[in-house]
């Protein structure tokens, strides 16, 4: 699994990690009882502080996404099958965004519009 983070983002590394997991569930990468790797191997992995990562897993948590364990870790939950009917319409939907010439950057704005409305 690959997660990564961009320090010059202003989006907390916490939330980039989240959005990271997240993103590898709707692709179909992570299924439920597949489990994270340990926050400490991810904070070593990026040179992050593991405290950055466990707020990035809690908040998992919260959502319902992922079930933390003392000496089990983090292990994707059964609600990353909810993620299908979104994994199986975003191929459609950046096929045409890049046919419209819209970048990256706009479709992200046009969603997030969208989902405040």
């Amino acid at each position: 699994m690959l997660m990564k983070v961009d320090a010059a983002s202003p989006v907390p590394l916490f939330e980039q990690l989240a959005a990271s997991v997240r993103s590898e569930v709707s692709r179909g990468a992570l299924l439920p009882g597949d489990r994270l790797p340990s926050a400490r191997e991810v904070a070593a992995s990026l040179t992050i502080n593991v405290h950055t990562v466990l707020r990035a897993y809690q908040q998992l948590r919260d959502e319902g996404l992922v079930d933390l364990r003392r000496g089990r870790g983090a292990v994707v939950t059964d609600k990353a099958r909810q993620y299908e009917p979104i994994s199986l319409a975003l191929p459609t939907l950046i096929a045409e965004a890049k046919r419209l010439g819209l970048s990256s950057s706009a479709l992200v704005a046009l969603v997030r519009e969208e989902y405040n409305t």
